[in-house]
């Protein structure tokens, strides 16, 4: 039996997030058929998190356990063969029976992107949330410092989760401008349900004025949800890379 770990990207527009759902078509359900059709085997993948709807991936990581004889170095052509263009297999590692996508992984590399051109681009409808107003850059760029570092994000956490804990450690947080395009870069060692989503709607917030940058301390020492900002939309956001 082997492991095999596949770096999967994909356009997370017509999917109802990755895992598989009774009511939504989902990159799960879409990846699991593939297999199906190339392996003959009926192959229940594992992810290395789940993603929303809407969400995009370009290093998305997955591991199963196989009987298939096909090569590692031709595993992502044949599953691509058989996947809509919209999810692609990237590469294939055969990894030792331990290695588990989600289990194994160290740290998870996001960003955002938000559209601030004056009329929303055509071509980024699908991949940013559009924001005409302007933001101040300063502001949030003094306030995203705050969120260095381990601390208790329960206040950066939508409902519905059922997580133990809440504390999570993030090791980077930047802005960056393309053209017309802010995009945020947010790296931790893991991230609660909508975290990453909350945390650009808050820097949002302070970007228009609506927080002060000085209160975002007090907001994630509070562990109140009511206290952040409004949850950004999703299809602003890419998990860029997995760590192992």
């Amino acid at each position: 039996m082997r492991n095999l770990k596949i770096t999967l990207s994909y356009d997370g527009t017509n999917y109802g997030g990755w895992q598989r759902q009774i009511n939504a078509m989902t990159v799960q359900e879409m990846v699991e058929k593939a297999l199906k059709a190339i392996t003959g085997e009926s192959i229940a993948i594992h992810g290395s998190g789940r993603t929303d709807s809407g969400v995009h991936a370009l290093g998305q990581v997955m591991h199963f356990k196989t009987e298939s004889s096909i090569p590692t170095e031709r595993f992502a052509l044949a599953l691509n063969s058989k996947l809509p263009e919209d999810i692609r297999a990237l590469r294939a590692q055969e990894m030792p029976e331990a290695f588990h996508s989600r289990f194994s992984a160290k740290s998870k590399a996001y960003f955002y992107q938000i559209d601030r051109d004056t009329v929303a681009s055509p071509f980024y409808r699908r991949y940013a949330w559009h924001l005409s107003k302007p933001l101040d850059l300063t502001a949030m760029d003094k306030a995203k410092d705050v969120f260095l570092g381990e601390h208790d994000y329960a206040a950066f956490m939508a409902t519905g989760s059922c997580v133990q804990h809440t504390i999570r450690t993030i090791h980077r947080l930047e802005l960056t401008e393309h053209e017309q395009l802010l995009r945020i870069h947010i790296e931790g060692n893991g991230f609660l349900y909508n975290m990453v989503r909350i945390m650009v709607g808050t820097l949002v917030e302070i970007g228009h004025g609506k927080i002060k940058a000085e209160n975002l301390p007090k907001i994630i020492n509070s562990k109140n949800r009511k206290l952040a900002g409004a949850t950004a939309p999703a299809k602003g956001l890419f998990l860029k890379e997995v760590y192992y």
